[in-house]
């Protein structure tokens, strides 16, 4: 689908952006959830070399924005534009 709207554009691009952020937040989350441990001392910090390299390789990743880029100049990307609902005014506005 091409969009001659730049704003329009942006604001799809932004919405995948958001999507791939989110989804890309939950999967390192669960990833890293099985590090998880419980300290009540807040000085007390365990380094987990395995933890650390699944951390990189999501930075390592390309950024959701840019890849919602790449989408919508590929055309990958499928969205619809709602029709704008008619605007009713009161007679009483007359």
């Amino acid at each position: 689908t091409t969009n001659n709207n730049v704003y329009e554009a942006i604001s799809i691009i932004s919405k995948r952006a958001n999507q791939l952020s989110v989804k890309l937040k939950e999967e390192l989350t669960d990833r890293l959830a099985e590090f998880a441990t419980t300290v009540d001392n807040l000085e007390e910090v365990f380094e987990n070399r395995e933890q650390i390299e699944i951390s990189k390789q999501y930075e390592r990743q390309p950024k959701p924005t840019s890849q919602a880029i790449e989408e919508f100049i590929a055309g990958e990307l499928h969205y619809e534009t709602p029709e704008a609902a008619p605007v009713i005014i009161p007679r009483e506005l007359f």
